[in-house]
């Protein structure tokens, strides 16, 4: 409750304005791109929040350390141990078949860097998972930001990747000169 009320309080008072797609009722690896600046957080909670959608999201193990842990953990933040990232997939999976409806919330875009390609990531775990992908938005050149539509991969990459990028295609994002093109490095099969 206390969430929903600051959602639409930022909302109210923001210059951005919430353009989104209901949630989804099942769960879903909700893609946050353009991803370049750490607004798209804010942004991130505050449509989160006031859909009411539970929200995930993965972050180095760096980022969960000392006092900032709890409250990472608090705002939907899942550690990721790069040295074993397949026990994030299995928790995933888990979480899906216990029922719970949320959002694994992915920028593979990277951290907004001079990356050329977005990483796969985000589709290898919505095939692994059976998920599906939403795509949330910023949009600077609107001031929107929200929930796209929700896909379902098909397993023919350079295609679901087509209908990625035609979504995307007038997304500037927060900081449009640091967007990132929705391309794979190799959008032949991933497996």
């Amino acid at each position: 409750m206390l969430r929903r009320q600051l959602a639409r309080a930022f909302w109210r008072l923001s210059p951005w304005t919430l353009q989104t797609q209901p949630a989804p009722t099942r769960p879903t690896v909700l893609i946050g791109a353009p991803h370049t600046s750490n607004w798209d957080f804010v942004l991130m909670l505050a449509i989160a929040w006031e859909l009411d959608l539970e929200m995930r999201w993965l972050g180095k193990k760096s980022l969960f350390h000392g006092w900032r842990g709890p409250v990472m953990r608090a705002l939907g933040g899942v550690a990721v141990d790069r040295e074993n990232p397949s026990r994030v997939v299995g928790q995933v999976v888990e979480s899906a078949r216990s029922g719970e409806v949320f959002g694994l919330v992915v920028t593979p875009d990277g951290t907004r860097g001079d990356h050329t390609h977005w990483k796969s990531g985000f589709y290898r775990i919505a095939r692994e998972t059976g998920m599906p992908v939403t795509l949330g938005f910023v949009d600077r050149t609107t001031m929107t930001s929200g929930l796209g539509p929700t896909l379902e991969l098909t397993g023919e990459v350079a295609a679901d990747m087509d209908r990625i990028r035609a979504f995307y295609a007038d997304k500037a994002g927060f900081r449009p000169e640091r967007r990132v093109e929705p391309r794979l490095r190799d959008e032949r099969e991933i497996g």
